[in-house]
């Protein structure tokens, strides 16, 4: 399989858009200000299918910085509970990040996700922005525990941004893009059982079964 040599090259699509709309909100991402690449990971661009060469293009720094749209892409913020320091939260979801969509790759399948894209529905309190500080250490940790052999989600890509973000004191905007098989996690069930919401927790349950456990 020879590497795509353009992000448009790549094969996309996105289930998960293909399940009510209760589960999620379209959204764009929202832009930053003069963005830079940090770093982008060749081995995860190895896993969907991606010409090393293109990370280092401006297609590439656009897009995985939320300021250009992913070619055939179809962005949102998904929703989902459970618990925040050992007690129950209630409703959650994508407060800062955004599904991109699905690549097949010759690794499989991979999902691709923004994480630092802006404000969602979910976001509460929150102004939808990851920092550089912190996003160095996904990024490096997520290799390390691949290393390790200790399954978690890669980082294709870390971007830094010139916009402000406050924490404890003013930080530099980043966005990381995570890649992993699916992004479903146990609190997307925990959403609709804590609801009552048989069917919806059935649709779900259809939809993870059919897509990763065919078998059953």
């Amino acid at each position: 399989m020879t590497p795509a040599s353009s992000l448009g090259d790549l094969v996309y699509r996105n289930t998960f858009a293909a399940l009510p709309e209760s589960f999620y909100t379209r959204l764009a991402p929202q832009p930053v200000t003069e963005p830079w690449l940090v770093h982008a990971n060749a081995d995860v661009a190895a896993l969907i299918g991606l010409d090393p060469a293109v990370l280092h293009t401006a297609e590439f720094l656009e897009v995985f910085a939320g300021n250009r749209p992913l070619p055939g892409g179809d962005p949102l913020a998904a929703v989902y509970s459970g618990h925040q320091f050992g007690v129950w939260a209630g409703q959650l979801g994508d407060g800062r990040a955004l599904l991109l969509g699905e690549v097949q790759g010759p690794a499989g399948s991979f999902e691709l996700q923004l994480k630092g894209s802006g404000r969602t529905p979910y976001s509460r309190m929150g102004d939808g922005r990851a920092v550089l500080r912190s996003s160095v250490r996904e990024y490096l940790a997520s290799a390390a525990m691949h290393g390790l052999g200790i399954p978690t989600t890669h980082a294709l890509a870390l971007v830094g941004a010139r916009d402000p973000v406050v924490r404890e004191t003013v930080e530099t905007a980043a966005v990381v893009t995570r890649v992993a098989p699916s992004f479903v996690r146990f609190g997307s069930f925990e959403h609709w059982a804590a609801r009552g919401n048989i069917e919806n927790l059935r649709v779900l349950a259809d939809y993870v079964i059919a897509r990763f456990y065919p078998e059953c």
